[in-house]
């Protein structure tokens, strides 16, 4: 175990890198999460065609994952906070990778219904787990940066799949697609059990990376720590992270699960092939999540209060993310795809301050637990707004104007980051971070 000191200067320049070894691993983790996630998307085509599935029957599994997903971070935020960081990420991945794989033996919506249900459940730890390995193993000026970097794994998950999927589809079949991303997991499992540990427990970490770390965190108290999680619900500061995702999430997904199928009717992709459109879209996401994390942490270097920072850049954000409005004028396939490419990138850039939000307001030891909460709000929308997505598409594609359908659905995305903002500034109108004992 490394004794902290408290050393008169320490800055990033004379330390180790080992943290940044800690992204990489939960970068492939959510690499790999997002992989698995979005493989339905981009089957929907054909499996709607062998099922004989409507778009309400999609929404239908979409929202079995969604409150799967829901529950799972409630249930997996908790469990990662009581067995650690090690522990509760390796438990998550197997969970959802065994669930992954096991949707290959479905044969009905209700199968895969079943199938979403497990993934939703084990896929629901990675990011209660993600944030607070962050909290512990970055000070707070770097931890917005360090959450962009591995959140971009959302982004190369969905990329990755749209590369993989095609090749698996015309060497198999759409079973292979499961059975073969599903395996991914336990390749990552590997690693992590080789290379993960808490920083004060990691022989690998030199000391002074380690002073690095501790002298720019927020005290903590000494042992172990129960927290209390339903006295989150009792503060403003986790209102505000349920706002942020609760309004916001379900947008995501909606351009994780329809934009394939809404460039397929709209512009005729053929999805059996790799699609370069699909995919500057989704690369653009991870510029988005990278850079808005290095904006607010360049803001909080040259001296800004932390939460006016990620405030700041999360209004700046909202506005930009009206531009997706436009994306219902485009007739050409190129204008579609840079009018969403903006869109899906401010989106990330949103959605990293948003989880790096918890490490700002919560102890490390309640990290998990809040995120976990918030992302349980993102995932309750997810299982409202399918139903809607479902069904005004349903009622648009019986009218024959079934882009009809998509530009409103475009509209309603536009303008709700600026709502989500307005609500997230007036709980955080007095900037406070919780005090553990608060939640004891």
């Amino acid at each position: 175990m490394i004794t902290p000191q408290q050393p008169e200067t320490v800055t990033a320049s004379t330390t180790g890198v080992y943290r940044w070894l800690i992204v990489v691993l939960l970068f492939t983790a959510t690499t790999i999460n997002y992989l698995d996630r979005q493989i339905i998307g981009l089957l929907k085509p054909l499996l709607e065609i062998e099922f004989k599935w409507t778009e309400t029957d999609f929404a239908r599994i979409v929202i079995a994952f969604t409150a799967a997903y829901a529950v799972g971070l409630l249930v997996m935020g908790w469990f990662v906070d009581k067995v650690g960081t090690k522990v509760g990420y390796a438990v998550s991945v197997i969970w959802w990778s065994v669930a992954g794989m096991l949707h290959a033996l479905a044969r009905s919506a209700f199968g895969f219904g079943v199938a979403r249900v497990g993934l939703g459940v084990g896929e629901a730890g990675n990011y209660p787990a993600a944030v607070k390995t962050v909290a512990e193993w970055f000070p707070q000026r770097e931890r917005a940066l360090a959450t962009g970097l591995f959140n971009a794994g959302t982004s190369v998950g969905v990329v990755a799949a749209l590369m993989i999927v095609p090749w698996i589809l015309r060497n198999y079949g759409w079973q292979e697609v499961f059975w073969i991303t599903g395996s991914l997991g336990f390749v990552w499992l590997v690693l992590w059990l080789l290379f993960y540990e808490v920083p004060a427990r990691q022989k690998r970490l030199s000391s002074s990376e380690y002073n690095y770390i501790v002298s720019g965190q927020e005290a903590t108290t000494d042992g172990k720590v129960t927290v209390m999680w339903v006295k989150l619900f009792t503060l403003p500061q986790t209102w505000a992270l349920i706002t942020g995702k609760g309004l916001i999430d379900p947008i995501y997904w909606f351009f994780l699960f329809w934009l394939p199928s809404y460039f397929s009717s709209r512009f005729q992709l053929d999805l059996k092939k790799p699609s370069v459109e699909l995919m500057l879209i989704y690369t653009a996401t991870t510029v988005g999540s990278i850079g808005g994390g290095y904006l607010s942490s360049w803001l909080i270097k040259r001296g800004w209060p932390t939460l006016k920072a990620r405030k700041t850049v999360l209004l700046a954000f909202a506005f930009l993310e009206l531009s997706i409005i436009f994306a219902q004028f485009a007739t050409d396939v190129w204008a579609a795809v840079g009018l969403i490419s903006l869109a899906v990138a401010v989106h990330q850039a949103w959605a990293t301050n948003v989880f790096t939000l918890a490490s700002d307001l919560f102890p490390k030891q309640a990290v998990s637990s809040a995120a976990g909460i918030a992302g349980m709000a993102g995932a309750v929308g997810g299982i409202f707004f399918p139903m809607l997505v479902g069904s005004l598409l349903d009622s648009y594609k019986a009218a024959g104007n079934l882009a009809g359908g998509y530009n409103v659905l475009f509209t309603v995305c536009g303008c709700t980051y600026l709502i989500a903002y307005g609500i997230i500034h007036w709980l955080t109108r007095k900037p406070k971070v919780v005090d553990i004992e608060q939640l004891m």
